[in-house]
């Protein structure tokens, strides 16, 4: 299942296959990294003509108070979603090791 971006009145339209029009470019995801943390996280959305002008516009937007130290940025059509189904996501049963609430982590390994 793909994630569908909704349609704003007004707004210009862009291609699904990724590729811009002669009305606009095509919407890109960002992901930012802050300094303290260890993931990326998405901060937003915003348009760009390529990837490289995507990362200077996420940069100056996202970033600009010296917030975060990487930034990603993917085509909004590039991303894929899970579907709502309760059964994708009920905990396996018969595997308890996957859910290690009956390990003990030592003081030395810190954040894992």
């Amino acid at each position: 299942m793909t994630y569908e971006v909704p349609e704003i009145p007004g707004e210009q339209t862009e291609d699904p296959t990724g590729h811009h029009d002669e009305h606009g470019w095509p919407l890109w995801e960002v992901f930012v990294r802050p300094k303290r943390g260890l993931n990326h996280s998405h901060a937003g959305s915003l348009h760009a003509p390529d990837a490289e002008a995507a990362v200077q516009n996420a940069r100056d937007a996202y970033t600009r108070r010296a917030e975060g130290i990487s930034v990603w940025v993917v085509p909004s059509t590039a991303i894929h979603a899970s579907d709502d189904s309760e059964a994708m996501f009920e905990p396996f049963e018969d595997r308890p090791y996957r859910h290690p609430t009956f390990y003990d982590i030592p003081e030395e390994v810190g954040q894992m």
